[in-house]
């Protein structure tokens, strides 16, 4: 069954705890300047906002002391402790700002059922016709959080409401299918750990929340592990999440089930000033990217900060950066008692040097660099002769694993040394020559290979690594796409994550090709059974004609 949570509790007003401020002096309260704590605020737990089905939705209002710069409306699943309330509420409240934190329905109270992403756009409706009603509402707010405190936003500017000023939304999808079958194989590893963490996450007491935290991935590995698909989770989650199992088996994207989860025609709908944050190795990537792309091309005030994050670390490595930023798009956009701050729409950190820049639109110009794999495994500028070939095999029984890409986990995604990865049997590597000098790209790589395989049931990932001049090897942007059985032989075009990576001089340009990346991506058993429930493996057999493939690089200086 979906998680249900009782309606409960009567508003009380309370001064901001000592942990609470212990909290938020951590994580946001030694910023100086422009962006330095203001005020105290007060807090006023479990007002209960009445939704159109009779459901009743709990939410804290963070009260500064003194006037006013407006509200931020934040919308999630999480609960709203300490820590969760200094991140997401504590760093607008103590800068002026009234913060209304809203729990979803069915989570630490509110009333209903949590069926994930289902119900959010008439919620997040009835939320702001409840918060219109309130005395001390300004009558202008803005909304923020990110992953799914975004895809709140985004829910919201389906229909946005005239009160609205401004958007802070960071590492969030708008088309959750989409980003659950990105490349056409479900994104298995990420969306199992979430929805563990879900299952348990109002269970009480310290030591339980520490082990659960300290054992995820071991047991999330655990249970990938198990065929079918369509039930790993059920030991893992203690059948409390019912959800993944109509996400792994739900497969066509234009089923009704995904609809409520498409939320495109926020792109089109939305009128206010965004700003849009996100990490090169975040899960959500692509959609941020997308997003930006949209909203610019409708000439809408669109900002992007892309830094080196995963998932979860945009919160806590990413903070410096975000923390202010969001706090000038407010100033701007909200309270309007201050100019315009950033010196450019885009800022980005170039990987490999570390260095931030700003650009007045993403991507920048580049221009094709083109690399050739060659049957000796380097890589280089001419293409290989006629004939040449290279082929591997994969096994769904012994899968090639993930090391690092995009994801959540702080300890299995990101960038990492993925050496050992490239030394396996069923990958091909390619290496170019070592670099007389630094090269700047920045934008989509492409991967074109010539590929047949005896199985017309194949995935294939791809990925560019830089070797460094100890012969580590680090990786830097993936690409992967399930083939569908008349696409297994022939040239396949690969779109890898969009980058901006500098390789130093003396290092390499790795290629990697190898039939998928697991657990990230659920793997590809090789028949033609339905992959959600099916536990028959058959591997397959591949050749990559070198003669026609390659690596085209956008490049931007050498």
């Amino acid at each position: 069954m979906p998680k249900t949570s009782p309606a409960a509790a009567t508003a009380r007003p309370r001064r901001r705890s000592r942990r609470q401020r212990l909290l938020d002096s951590l994580t946001h309260g030694r910023l100086k300047g422009p962006h330095a704590v203001t005020t105290d605020y007060r807090v006023i737990s479990d007002l209960r906002i009445p939704m159109r089905d009779g459901v009743v939705l709990l939410a804290d209002h963070l009260a500064p002391v003194g006037a006013s710069r407006g509200t931020v409306l934040v919308r999630g699943p999480y609960g709203f402790d300490t820590v969760v309330t200094a991140l997401t509420g504590g760093l607008y409240a103590s800068r002026g700002f009234d913060v209304l934190l809203v729990r979803c329905r069915g989570t630490f109270g509110s009333g209903g059922t949590f069926d994930p992403m289902v119900t959010e756009i008439d919620d997040a409706a009835d939320t702001v016709a409840w918060l219109r009603d309130q005395p001390w509402f300004g009558g202008r707010f803005a909304t923020a959080g990110g992953s799914y405190l975004g895809f709140t936003q985004w829910a919201l500017l389906t229909d946005p409401p005239p009160e609205l000023a401004a958007a802070l939304i960071q590492v969030a999808p708008h088309d959750f299918g989409r980003v659950a079958y990105l490349g056409g194989a479900f994104t298995l590893f990420d969306f199992l750990s979430w929805s563990d963490s879900i299952a348990h996450q109002e269970e009480t007491g310290l030591l339980t929340s520490l082990r659960r935290r300290a054992t995820a991935d071991r047991r999330a590995t655990e249970a990938v592990a198990r065929l079918p698909v369509a039930t790993c989770s059920d030991e893992i989650c203690d059948g409390r999440a019912a959800w993944f199992q109509d996400w792994t088996t739900r497969r066509d994207l234009d089923d009704p089930f995904w609809a409520p989860m498409r939320l495109s025609a926020a792109l089109d709908r939305v009128q206010v000033p965004v700003l849009l944050q996100t990490g090169w190795q975040d899960m959500f990537l692509q959609q941020t990217i997308e997003q930006y792309e949209h909203l610019r091309g409708r000439g809408l005030d669109v900002a992007l900060t892309v830094g080196p994050w995963t998932h979860l670390g945009i919160a806590t490595r990413g903070s410096r950066i975000v923390a202010p930023e969001s706090l000038d798009w407010l100033a701007e956009h909200l309270a309007q008692d201050a100019q315009r701050r950033r010196p450019q729409p885009v800022h980005v950190v170039t990987t490999g040097s570390g260095q931030w820049r700003d650009l007045p639109a993403w991507p920048p110009p580049a221009r094709d660099h083109v690399l050739y794999p060659h049957p000796d495994g380097s890589l280089g500028s001419h293409a290989a002769d006629d004939g040449a070939t290279a082929s591997f095999t994969y096994d769904p029984a012994d899968p090639t694993p993930t090391r690092g890409g995009r994801g959540s986990s702080p300890r299995s995604a990101g960038y990492q040394d993925d050496t050992a990865l490239a030394r396996r049997a069923d990958v091909l590597t390619f290496t170019g020559p070592a670099l007389t000098e630094p090269l700047a790209v920045a934008g989509l790589p492409v991967v074109e290979l010539a590929h047949s395989c005896d199985n017309p049931h194949a995935d294939l990932f791809v990925r560019v690594s830089e070797v460094d001049r100890k012969g580590r090897s680090r990786n830097v942007s993936d690409g992967f796409v399930r083939l569908s059985p008349d696409e297994t032989t022939g040239t396949v075009r690969v779109t890898l994550d969009p980058m901006d990576h500098r390789f130093a001089a003396g290092s390499r340009i790795r290629l990697l090709v190898a039939g998928g990346s697991f657990p990230h991506w659920e793997r590809n058993l090789g028949t033609d059974a339905d992959p959600a429930t099916s536990i028959a493996l058959r591997p397959s057999a591949r050749v990559v004609q070198l003669c026609g493939s390659r690596l085209v690089l956008p490049v931007t200086s050498a």
